[in-house]
């Protein structure tokens, strides 16, 4: 095996990925190993080069960033940076992430009430649904208990999906999707994160639709949930095992049941 250049990882797409974390070299011998590498791969005919360097190792990007190599996206401890080498074709790559996931959580306790807040750190103060955005490797489901549970100390658990709306330049200029599922509320004490929220309460739902500081985006959420429990329909979300192949991955289907 030829050690004079960086190894990597190769792909199905006759790509090569590096990590910095199992090829680590300092910054001076990084330069030249580089270009020897990079006259390689071109010689071997490979598409897209990935280089996957952990903060630690940051002395490296302004090096890549100077042969050609272009950032794709960023995680907490690491940027990933390609290069696409075929001069013939564009590169032909996967887009970065570029939609936020958010789940707002309609909870209903035995009085027929909904919990709602008012997030402290807002623009318009309004009475809206608790929730927040989805963690990596996070079913719906459970990000709407969780973060109904984090928010106000309210237990809960999931009973349908309700609907949800798509919008464009949000935060960091990404498109945004709101998921909303309503939940049975299994404890009734608040106890709210006074990080997050300035009020929260269980709130009639007539009283809801009706109160002046209530956004009409959140009117139809409720009038949705409403008109699906009167119809007896549940919009659930089952998740299955399904086989790609050698590739074994988990999906969540929306399931429409009838109650009836």
């Amino acid at each position: 095996m030829d050690t004079h250049i960086f190894q990597g990882v190769v792909d199905r797409y006759n790509g090569v990925t590096i990590d910095s974390n199992k090829e680590f070299c300092d910054i001076e011998q990084f330069s030249k190993l580089l270009c020897v590498s990079l006259q390689k791969w071109i010689e071997e005919k490979k598409r897209c080069i990935w280089f996957r360097v952990n903060i630690k190792h940051a002395a490296w990007v302004p090096i890549l960033a100077d042969n050609g190599f272009t950032f794709h996206h960023a995680r907490d401890n690491f940027v990933m940076m390609y290069k696409w080498l075929p001069l013939d074709t564009l590169a032909n790559l996967p887009p970065s992430s570029h939609t936020n996931l958010g789940v707002g959580g309609l909870v209903i306790n035995d009085k027929n009430q909904m919990l709602v807040v008012i997030e402290k750190h807002t623009e318009i103060a309004h009475w809206k649904l608790p929730g927040g955005y989805v963690e990596r490797g996070e079913d719906l489901k459970d990000t709407a208990v969780r973060e109904i549970k984090e928010e106000t100390g309210v237990d809960a658990v999931f009973e349908s999906l309700v609907t949800f709306r798509h919008t464009h330049n949000a935060m960091f200029g990404n498109s945004d999707i709101y998921v909303v599922v309503l939940l049975k509320a299994t404890s009734d004490k608040i106890c709210k994160s006074d990080i997050e929220i300035k009020e929260c309460q269980w709130m009639g739902i007539d009283e809801f639709l009706n109160h002046p500081n209530t956004i009409n985006f959140n009117r139809l959420i409720v009038k949705q949930a409403l008109d699906l429990k009167e119809r007896k329909l549940k919009l659930n979300l089952n998740k299955t095992t399904l086989q790609f192949g050698k590739i074994t991955r988990d999906i969540t289907a929306l399931m429409i049941e009838d109650l009836l």
